[in-house]
């Protein structure tokens, strides 16, 4: 069973779905960049044991965007979560996160701990980083990229079926996942299409974080902690979830076959491999 959410916070409404039982353990889930809460519709009926709140981040799928002139950071992100959180008084909840959504929970659990009692992380293993040196550029290269943005022409959709086909091309991913992410990410008007993701989360980050505070935060992480990576999935993020194991106290470690989408690809394998590690105690 699928329920429309809606959130009204003080500047922005997050909107959503409910899968299931409001009575049962919570998960709380984000999804990755320019995806949207759909994102964990495939998985939801093999999580039957739980009520999942999947969540339309700021800027994505039918929640607000960010006020004009403003711009999207991740640093932002967990602030929204935390509105929210206390908006609802969640008190102790399971956090799952895909991708950016990942990245997104991973900082959440290391700044308020007593809310996660655990997290769950699905192709993402902590913020991406660079090397100080590299901060100048990349600050000049963001702003000479929102500019450019901010006075460019906003382009639209022709048509559903030619936009799925383009998101499959670019995201090995299934016919049936790009459909579910690009319905929601669309909305028509008068007989014209838009997209319902604010364009500015294309432009480029002012700021990465560096891998000394990457390990700060993930070290801070006190909840037991699920890591799934896709057989297929990206190398980078292979590579660094290699580097960063031994920053998590209490980690679990899987691999389901599938692309970086595994969990929408492939959604059994990867539910059974949640539910094993949430019904350890």
């Amino acid at each position: 069973m699928q329920k429309k959410l809606e959130f009204h916070l003080a500047n922005i409404t997050l909107c959503g779905i409910g899968h299931g039982d409001p009575t049962k353990p919570m998960i709380l889930a984000l999804h990755g960049w320019l995806d949207n809460a759909a994102s964990f519709n495939p998985m939801a009926e093999h999580l039957s044991d739980y009520y999942i709140v999947a969540l339309d981040i700021t800027g994505h799928g039918l929640s607000s965007h960010r006020s004009n002139g403003a711009h999207y950071h991740l640093i932002d992100f967990p602030y929204d979560l935390h509105e929210l959180v206390e908006s609802q008084g969640w008190q102790s909840f399971i956090l799952m996160g895909h991708s950016m959504g990942g990245i997104i929970a991973t900082l959440y659990a290391s700044c308020f701990p007593e809310h996660v009692s655990k997290l769950i992380s699905i192709e993402s293993f902590g913020p991406m980083t660079k090397d100080t040196q590299s901060s100048p550029t990349q600050l000049r290269d963001s702003i000479i990229n929102r500019l450019k943005a901010q006075k460019s022409e906003a382009t639209h959709p022709r048509s559903i079926e030619r936009t799925i086909e383009a998101r499959i091309k670019v995201g090995d991913i299934k016919l049936e996942s790009a459909t579910l992410l690009i319905t929601r990410n669309i909305r028509e008007d008068n007989g014209q299409l838009f997209f319902t993701t604010d364009r500015r989360l294309r432009t480029f980050s002012a700021l990465r974080m560096t891998e000394a505070q990457a390990e700060a935060f993930m070290r801070n992480i006190t909840c037991p902690v699920l890591l799934i990576t896709g057989s297929k999935g990206y190398e980078s993020m292979r590579t660094i979830s290699q580097k960063r194991v031994g920053w998590v106290t209490d980690l679990t470690v899987a691999e389901c076959e599938g692309y970086h989408h595994l969990h929408m690809d492939n959604p059994k394998p990867v539910a059974d491999k949640i539910v094993r590690f949430l019904n350890v105690t």
